[in-house]
């Protein structure tokens, strides 16, 4: 990859299996963007360890003393740009929701090689939202039925029609450079568009939007046939 002269992506690992960490403490360390500046193996030191600025966070959802999403919930009240990406085997809809209630910038299963969650860590310092296609369809459904029980929707200010084009797109799993060639606009025009739907629904990630839309149908669910993430 090409380098430049900004400062390396500071990556916190929390996860209590140590062979994962390991192995992923020794790839990164090898890759001169990235530098892990702390492990830890509970809720507890998760807090500990993120009292220094964190960049992205590979947090596992079951720990010995609570749950990723507790930590996640620390950590952002604390740093808030943090991105946190949850690494887990789990991949049920009820981890996926509270993880992203709780902040989660992404969601990846620990099936993923080694070189895939360091590229993931770059996406997500990046701004990219990482989440399965799949997983995005599942989440549909199940707000689905959380509608068809009926639930309490909040007031919010509306979106224009170029937002709700971005939360589309958002919803369908799509990447910023297919957004951007998709809507033909520039990245950074973008993320003022991310910034104004997340300020409007009153949410706190990307995740956020997209289960708020699909909650409350202020867009068309993705579909399970089509192309996954």
């Amino acid at each position: 990859m090409q380098l430049t002269d900004t400062k390396p992506i500071r990556v916190l690992l929390v996860d209590d299996h140590q062979l994962l960490t390991g192995a992923l403490s020794q790839m990164m360390s090898r890759e001169p963007d990235l530098r892990v500046v702390g492990v830890a193996g509970s809720v507890a030191e998760a807090k500990t360890m993120s009292r220094e600025r964190v960049d992205v966070v590979l947090m596992d959802y079951r720990l010995p003393d609570g749950t990723g999403a507790e930590a996640t919930r620390a950590i952002k009240a604390r740093w808030p740009a943090a991105r946190v990406v949850m690494l887990t085997a789990l991949n049920d809809d009820e981890t996926v929701l509270e993880s992203i209630q709780a902040g989660a910038d992404g969601y990846l299963t620990k099936d993923k090689a080694v070189e895939e969650v360091v590229g993931a860590v770059r996406a997500a310092n990046a701004g990219e939202t990482l989440l399965p296609r799949s997983v995005i369809v599942g989440i549909a459904q199940r707000v689905a039925a959380a509608r068809d029980r009926g639930i309490e929707r909040r007031q919010v200010e509306p979106l224009t029609p170029r937002e709700l084009e971005v939360l589309k797109a958002l919803t369908e799993g799509r990447s910023t450079p297919e957004i951007c060639e998709q809507l033909f606009i520039a990245p950074n025009t973008l993320r003022t568009h991310v910034q104004n739907i997340m300020g409007k629904l009153r949410v706190h990630s990307k995740l956020e939007a997209v289960a708020f839309a699909l909650r409350h149908k202020l867009v068309e669910p993705p579909r399970s046939e089509d192309r996954l993430y």
